[in-house]
């Protein structure tokens, strides 16, 4: 079974993004080489600030609608929880 993640990417003026995906360097990779057209690109978002890891990728869907369901506030402390300073964490999975 193919694991899942749930990302956060982030900008300077703190703009975010929450994704999933079954290969997070290459997906974070896409994003930060503007390879996929889109939001992230338009508003140049491009620091990953938090992930999660899934069993599946069907769990992982899952948890993105929750936050993609929740407010603005519960994803800044989510993110605040693990990265307080907001640091671009994609060199750490490499």
């Amino acid at each position: 079974m193919k694991k899942g993640y749930i990302y956060i990417l982030s900008n300077n003026s703190k703009t975010l993004y929450v994704g999933v995906t079954s290969d997070l360097i290459k997906r974070i990779y896409e994003h930060k080489n503007n390879i996929t057209k889109g939001f992230t690109t338009k508003y140049n978002i491009k620091s990953l600030v938090y992930y999660e890891i899934f069993d599946s990728i069907e769990d992982a869907i899952t948890r993105e609608k929750q936050l993609k369901a929740g407010s603005r506030l519960k994803k800044i402390a989510l993110i605040e929880s693990l990265n307080p300073t907001w640091k671009d964490i994609y060199d750490e999975l490499l």
